[in-house]
């Protein structure tokens, strides 16, 4: 009897050490699942699911500031079952779905502009969008400030047209992200109206206060666009790296490249050539079906001189068209090359960075490689 009591004992410790560290498994648990399960930009699902959380946070965040300035009572007044009973029933649990639709929200954010940034010029968007995520979870009962939900509002709802629309266009210009950054502005804007919605508050600028803060924040990320800090969704690079030489076939590309030593299990491309052979660039490009835009090649050589800066050789054009799951693949070609470090930038028409490949031209010498091929 007396070791029957005990193990209840046990477990109710267990369960007590363990629950400061539930929100972070459950958190890691929903960033693997976001991982597993957001496998493409385009996917009318996916984005109808973000919208959707778009529209209930957008509800929730009006309900929770007309409650702060008292239009809606905390609790029931009356006896009987309304709109208004539901909306003060559930507002126990408004902090947990804010930080839920907010944690879902900038997961997949994060997913997505990781698979296409490059982090030498992305990693100021990226790393906002990575620290709101960990800060969603860390600062979860703080949630309560209006000026700090609107302001995260217009995170989420920017960071959605931004790529939401090139992908619904099928067009990626300045033009198009600019129309993103001004429909995120006028919807946080129509949030607040109706926040303060029938409200006869003390000073008209109330209104103006809270929203001022996210006109901001959209103003900075737009500027992050034009200094090219923001990633070119929806492209991503899924695959890319220097080959001996490139064959297309009726079943894809025969990719050469010398045989690494007995460690190198992952190796696929090389990251060492001579500048006596041909060298080809080959990559493979995710667009969504109806994006069809032009991306570039642009190779860049280190001289070996004391200052040790790159620059450019070639930046050939490649014209590209979505649909693929695995990418449009292409590949440019460059001969003679000079001895030294070399690199290939993925780049977007406007200079926005996809990826980057690093190797190094050295002289000829009598040693042989054996050759290994991959067919992509």
């Amino acid at each position: 009897m007396p070791a029957l009591l005990v193990q209840p004992t046990i477990l109710r410790s267990y369960m007590h050490l363990a629950k400061p560290f539930l929100p972070v498994a459950f958190f890691l648990a929903g960033v693997t699942y976001d991982t597993l399960t957001l496998s493409r930009i385009d996917r009318l699902f996916d984005n109808l699911v973000l919208l959707l959380y778009l529209t209930v946070l957008g509800a929730l965040i009006v309900l929770t500031g007309r409650m702060q300035f008292g239009v809606i009572p905390s609790s029931p007044q009356e006896s009987g079952w309304s709109m208004l009973h539901c909306v003060q029933w559930a507002r126990p649990y408004f902090d947990n779905a804010l930080q839920f639709l907010l944690g879902g929200l900038f997961s997949a954010y994060t997913i997505f502009y990781f698979q296409s940034s490059s982090l030498t010029t992305s990693s100021i968007f990226l790393g906002l969008i990575i620290l709101l995520l960990i800060a969603n979870e860390a600062f979860r009962h703080r949630l309560s400030s209006l000026k700090l939900l609107v302001c995260l509002y217009a995170m989420v709802v920017f960071s959605f047209f931004t790529f939401f629309l090139p992908i619904l266009t099928g067009l990626m210009t300045s033009w198009v992200f600019l129309l993103g950054a001004i429909i995120s502005t006028y919807v946080v804007w129509k949030v607040v109206r109706l926040i303060f919605e029938g409200i006869e508050h003390e000073s008209p600028w109330d209104p103006i206060r809270i929203f001022l803060p996210a006109v901001c924040l959209i103003i900075s990320l737009s500027g992050l666009y034009f200094l090219n800090w923001i990633p070119p969704v929806p492209l991503s690079l899924k695959f890319g790296g220097i080959y001996h030489h490139v064959e297309k076939h009726q079943n894809g590309y025969t990719l050469s490249f010398a045989k690494g030593s007995w460690y190198q299990f992952f190796k696929q491309s090389n990251d060492l050539v001579s500048t006596d052979d041909p060298v080809y660039c080959f990559t493979s490009v995710f667009a969504p079906v109806a994006l069809q835009t032009t991306i570039y090649h642009h190779w860049q050589h280190r001289s070996p001189n004391p200052v040790k800066t790159f620059s450019t050789t070639d930046r050939i054009p490649i014209s590209i068209s979505g649909g693929r799951e695995r990418g449009y693949r292409s590949y440019t070609t460059k001969q003679h090359l000079d001895s030294g470090e070399w690199r290939v930038d993925v780049e977007t028409e406007d200079g926005r960075i996809l990826g980057r490949i690093h190797f190094r031209a050295i002289s000829p010498t009598h040693e042989t490689h054996e050759t290994q091929t991959i067919l992509y």
